[in-house]
C-alpha cells in the first residue's frame, strides 16, 4: 500500500506541477505575441531531441560511412528525408526563436535584478545551443564539416603551453579523424537532454521572479496562463509551423552550405569555410582579431558577455517603451549583430576585414560601455524632466 500511495502521490506531484506551471500560472495581462518566442524555442527544442533520437538509430559515427548513412537516411530509411529535414531546419528555427527571444528580453529589460539569475540560465542555454549546434554541423563529414572542425578545434592550440596537447586529446590523434567524429557524436547527443533540463531550470527560475511585460513595471494586472495566452502561443505557434514545413517541404537545403553535400577530402581544401548562418556573427568577430588567442577569446566573450548586464545596469526604469535613447542602442545593437553575420560569410579579405572589426568595437562597445552609459544619461536627464512627456 505505501508504495503505491507513493506512486500515486509522485502523480499528483507532476500533474500539480504542470498546472501550477503551465496552466493557472498568472501573467502579466499586457503580455504581447514577443512573449510566444520562449514557447516557441522550447517546441523546437523538442523538435530537436525527438528527430535527432530517431536519426541517431541510421547514423554511423565512422569516417567512412557516415556520410553514406546520412544518404542512407534520405533515400532508404522510411521518411527518413523528413527527419534529417526536420532536424537540420529545426536547428535554424530553434536558433531564429532564440535570437529574437534574446532581443525582446534587451528590448524590455527582461535582464535587470531581482532577474540576473533567470538571465544568466537563459545566457548558458545559449552558450551550450551554440556548442551543440557547431557539433551537429561536424556529423554529415562533408566538406565544411571537415574542415570545420579542423578549423575550430585547432583553434584551442592558441592556449599558451598546453594547447596543442589539448587539440591532439580533442581530436585522439594527430588530425581530425575517426576518434574525433566519435566524440562530436557522443556530445552532439547528449547536450540536448542537458539543454531540456536547463530549459526546465529556466522556466522555474521564470515563475520564482514572474515574467517581465512591456511596460516594465511590477504591479499590473494578471490572468491565468490558460486560456489567455494560450491563445497568443498558439497563434505564434502555427505562424511559425506555416514557415517551418515552407523551408522543410519546398527549400530544405536553403540554409545549408552547398560543400557540406560532397563528401569530406582532406586533401582538398575549401575555397571559403564558414559555418551554420546562426554561427556566423561569432566567427566574424574570431576572423576580426589579427591574433589567435585573443580572437578565441574575443568570441568566447561575445557569447558570455550579456552575463554582465544585470550587474551593469544603472537605470532604474527597464523597459526601453521609456528609454528612447536605450532603445536606439539596442536596435543599434541588433544592426551590429546581423553585419557581423554578413561579414562573416564574406571572404576575408579588405575592405571585409577591416568592416568586420570596426562592427567588433561597436559590438563589445554597446555591451561594456554603451548600456550602462545611456542608464546613466537617461537617469540624469529624467531627473531635470526631459523624458517626462515620453
Amino acid at each position: 500500500m505505501s508504495t503505491r500511495y507513493t506512486k500515486l502521490s509522485g502523480v499528483g506531484n507532476g500533474i500539480s506541477f504542470a498546472w501550477n506551471h503551465g496552466i493557472s500560472y498568472p501573467c502579466p495581462s499586457t503580455f504581447t505575441y514577443a512573449y510566444s518566442f520562449g514557447m516557441l524555442a522550447l517546441t523546437f527544442l523538442v523538435v530537436q531531441v525527438l528527430s535527432g533520437i530517431f536519426l541517431a538509430m541510421h547514423y554511423a559515427p565512422e569516417v567512412n560511412l557516415a556520410f553514406a548513412s546520412v544518404e542512407h537516411i534520405m533515400r532508404d530509411v522510411n521518411g527518413g528525408w523528413i527527419l534529417r529535414y526536420m532536424h537540420a531546419n529545426g536547428a535554424s528555427m530553434f536558433f531564429l526563436v532564440v535570437y529574437l527571444h534574446m532581443i525582446r528580453g534587451f528590448y524590455y529589460g527582461s535582464y535587470v535584478q531581482p532577474r540576473g539569475h533567470l538571465w544568466a540560465s537563459g545566457i548558458a542555454i545559449f552558450f551550450l545551443m551554440t556548442l551543440t549546434g557547431f557539433l551537429g554541423y561536424v556529423l554529415p563529414w562533408g566538406q565544411m564539416s571537415l574542415w570545420g572542425a579542423t578549423v575550430i578545434f585547432n583553434l584551442v592550440s592558441a592556449v599558451p603551453g598546453v594547447g596543442q596537447s589539448i587539440v591532439e586529446w580533442i581530436w585522439g590523434g594527430f588530425s581530425v579523424g575517426n576518434p574525433t567524429l566519435n566524440r562530436v557524436f557522443s556530445l552532439h547527443y547528449l547536450l540536448p537532454f542537458v539543454l531540456l533540463g536547463l530549459a526546465i531550470l529556466h522556466i522555474l527560475l521564470l515563475h520564482e521572479v514572474s515574467g517581465t511585460n512591456p511596460l516594465g513595471t511590477e504591479t499590473v494586472l494578471v490572468a491565468p496562463f490558460q486560456p489567455y495566452f494560450w491563445v497568443k502561443d498558439f497563434v505564434s505557434f502555427t505562424a511559425i509551423m506555416m514557415v517551418f514545413s515552407f523551408l522543410i517541404f519546398f527549400e530544405p537545403n536553403s540554409l545549408g552550405h552547398p560543400d557540406n553535400y560532397i563528401m569530406s577530402n582532406p586533401m582538398v581544401t575549401p575555397p571559403h569555410i564558414v559555418p551554420e548562418w546562426y554561427l556566423l556573427p561569432f566567427y566574424a568577430i574570431l576572423r576580426s582579431i589579427p591574433d589567435k588567442l585573443g580572437g578565441v577569446i574575443a568570441m568566447g566573450l561575445a557569447i558570455l558577455l550579456p552575463l554582465v548586464l544585470p550587474y551593469t545596469n544603472t537605470s532604474p526604469i527597464r523597459s526601453s517603451v521609456f528609454r528612447p535613447v536605450y532603445k536606439a542602442l539596442v536596435c543599434t545593437f541588433v544592426v551590429v549583430a546581423v553585419l557581423l553575420g554578413w561579414v562573416g560569410q564574406m571572404v576575408a579579405e579588405s575592405p571585409i576585414i577591416e568592416f568586420g572589426q570596426v562592427l567588433t568595437f561597436l559590438y563589445f562597445f554597446i555591451l561594456i560601455v554603451g548600456i550602462p552609459a545611456v542608464g546613466i544619461l537617461e537617469g540624469q536627464y529624467g531627473k531635470d524632466g526631459l523624458f517626462h512627456d515620453l
